[in-house]
């Protein structure tokens, strides 16, 4: 019998218990791609529209504020050649949020692929691609990927590593809060320092692989871009490659708090450890908010109603969560691993736990109006659906935390000698012992003075003949004889922590909650990568405000012309944007009668209109290329039917007029 053998058990069900419940909610989290933060509201062009000529740009417009570069609009001929400039534009006005990019002049007739995609203001990648054609639609040989950014491979190991961070801060807080508010005891116990280790080493290794991971995950979604060094700077140089690379730093002055909380302060005694534990407290509380400050800053907190409220809101909610559900993962080691727990640990944290059960209630129903904000929100978009599902779990967990203070106080009314587990290196484990009938008792307490139970008589004779071996002597024995004795400590000490009724309940009662911690966990990791309910509601409206208004469409003309002479014959086409009252956009193409763009010696436009006697308004645009008219400004005074003439003069004495009556809104 190894001195790990009876304490594994219990310890390896559990672990088994919680990766399972884990693999299945990040079965259920990775099933799909995570939502959108923002949504494209509109186009101009819009999606399918076909124009009669080529328009001036393609704009974008989003429900929120979004991170673009100038390669995030691509607008693709039909043979799959770019069409636009490259040139990112930045039109957003007041709370439109509006960007574009300038067509080249030029383009040929048929259907062309608008592909975008951006960076929601809360870090999350979004994507997309419309057509629209100019002239008639055509063929396209344009082929998009199929990996959107944010999906896949890529996806699923960056929200591996989101669960997998957001755990790490839990244990890595949670832990060693438990041990200096709680229990300073706890500090020099080896597997209360392992669990608080390990939360760190989650926390560095998760944050690192996010960083890498950033890139990729908000671009291509290739895994090979991992390696590249031009999009690490890239992401360092937004604000959550920002935000990361704190939380790494931020990790090193954590790896030095518990340094300090496991060496220096875990061999101090009386005045000089509680003098060590508030400065300790201190440090520990301004490392841990500057690390959930970090998810504050790129996450949810940081876009929409009241970031300046919400920001130190969110803080506070995630040291509450870390205080209980962590300090929850340190108090179920502490049981099962050290029968010498003392009860006024337990009572301690009893109270942490209710305490940050407040501050997490307090907090979340703000969180849950700024992010909801309708009760309609509540039950009809994804993140209402999984708001309720983890009110749900907290209100589970409450349940089984009132249960385990039960078992608390049933604790602290229990004998100091078995409460305690003073027995394991006192009598009252001797007494256990000593009532302990079963063959295995007998068998240890044999191996505890020197010797296997069926050779107890051969070693009786072999003392009388003087022929036992000093165990000093025999190294080899001496090693038998030390597990032997450490095995039969262990076994006492199990017995006496099972001895324990309260503290067995306690255990069972803890383990519950833990259960539940670990999907309560994982929902809110899901959370974070689900639209919010109000932003979604907002998106939705304003779709189909402009699915049932009608839009400002340029007004397109083309126009046959004759003037009589060598080259005479053509087309004028001729564009208005906006197509309304007040000031417009004017552009004139010529095409000769091959279709190619054709110069003239003057080109001239009035606006007319007959009912009010309004005009002849006279245009002169100016030219841009070959076959290329432009004016900027034009004025439209009112709406009405608008008479268009065009003027067009292809030599010296070679000139015709064409009009068009067109209705301007």
């Amino acid at each position: 019998m190894t001195a790990t053998a009876s304490v594994r058990p219990p310890t390896a069900r559990l672990l088994s218990v919680l990766l399972v419940l884990t693999a299945a909610l990040l079965g259920t989290v990775f099933s799909g791609t995570a939502s959108a933060h923002a949504a494209l509201t509109g186009s101009d062009p819009a999606d399918g529209a076909v124009v009669a000529t080529a328009p001036q740009r393609v704009t974008l417009t989003f429900s929120e504020q979004v991170a673009m570069g100038d390669d995030s609009i691509r607008v693709l001929e039909p043979s799959g050649r770019r069409a636009d400039t490259g040139e990112l534009r930045d039109l957003c006005s007041g709370s439109v949020v509006r960007y574009g990019v300038q067509l080249r002049s030029g383009l040929p007739t048929g259907t062309y692929t608008v592909a975008w995609q951006a960076v929601s203001a809360d870090s999350h990648p979004i994507a997309g691609a419309f057509t629209f054609s100019i002239g008639a639609p055509s063929a396209t040989t344009v082929a998009l990927p199929e990996q959107q950014p944010g999906g896949g491979l890529v996806g699923s190991l960056y929200d591996v590593a989101r669960y997998a961070s957001y755990a790490g801060f839990v244990l890595l807080v949670g832990g060693a809060a438990f041990v200096v508010a709680c229990w300073p005891r706890g500090a020099a116990v080896r597997p209360v320092q392992r669990l608080v280790a390990r939360g760190w080493v989650t926390l560095t290794a998760a944050t690192l692989a996010l960083l890498l991971l950033r890139g990729p995950y908000t671009t291509s979604g290739e895994l090979a871009d991992v390696l590249d060094l031009d999009g690490l700077r890239a992401v360092l140089e937004t604000r959550t490659g920002a935000a990361l690379m704190s939380r790494l730093l931020l990790a090193g002055a954590a790896a030095l708090f518990v340094a300090v909380l496991f060496g220096a302060y875990a061999r101090r005694e009386g005045a000089e450890k509680k003098d060590l534990t508030f400065g300790l407290a201190v440090g520990g509380t301004v490392v841990a908010a500057g690390i959930a400050g970090t998810w504050a800053l790129s996450e949810h907190a940081s876009a929409g109603l009241q970031p300046g409220v919400a920001m130190p809101v969110d803080v506070l909610h995630l040291l509450a969560m870390a205080a209980w559900l962590g300090g929850l993962a340190a108090l179920l080691v502490a049981l099962y691993r050290e029968p010498s727990l003392e009860r006024a640990a337990v009572r301690r944290f009893s109270r942490v736990a209710f305490g940050s059960v407040v501050v997490l209630a307090a907090t979340g129903l703000y969180q849950s109006w700024r992010q909801v904000g309708s009760w309609s929100a509540l039950t009809g978009t994804a993140y209402g659906r999984l708001l309720l599902l983890k009110v749900a779990l907290v209100a589970v967990l409450v349940g089984v935390a009132w249960a385990s203070r039960r078992w608390t106080r049933r604790l602290a009314d229990t004998a100091p000698g078995v409460a305690d587990g003073a027995g394991a290196e006192g009598g009252g484990v001797d007494d256990a012992v000593a009532d302990d009938t079963t063959p295995e008792a007998k068998a240890q307490d044999a191996e505890a003075r020197g010797g296997d139970v069926q050779d107890t008589d051969a070693q009786d004779t072999d003392v009388q003949d003087g022929d036992v071996q000093d165990p000093a002597v025999d190294p080899e024995r001496a090693a038998q004889l030390a597990r032997q004795r450490a095995a039969v400590a262990t076994a006492r000490k199990q017995r006496a922590r099972d001895a324990d009724p309260a503290r067995a309940g306690l255990r069972r009662s803890v383990l519950a909650e833990a259960t539940v911690a670990v999907v309560l966990l994982g929902v809110t990791t899901l959370l974070t990568a689900t639209e919010p309910g109000r932003t979604q509601e907002q998106a939705d409206r304003t779709q189909a405000a402009s699915a049932t208004a009608v839009p400002d469409r340029p007004i397109d003309l083309r126009l046959p012309f004759d003037t009589g002479g060598p080259a005479g014959k053509g087309t004028v086409r001729l564009s208005l944007d906006p197509g309304r009252s007040g000031a417009n956009t004017l552009q004139v193409y010529v095409d000769g009668a091959s279709g190619r763009p054709q110069d003239v010696p003057e080109l001239k436009v009035a606006f007319t209109l007959d009912a009010q006697r309004i005009g002849p308004l006279p245009v002169v645009p100016e030219r841009v290329a070959a076959g290329h008219w432009k004016a900027t400004g034009l004025q439209i005074p009112m709406p009405g039917e608008w008479r268009i003439q065009v003027t067009v003069r292809t030599s010296d004495i070679d000139q015709t007029t064409i009009e068009k009556n067109v209705k301007i809104g």
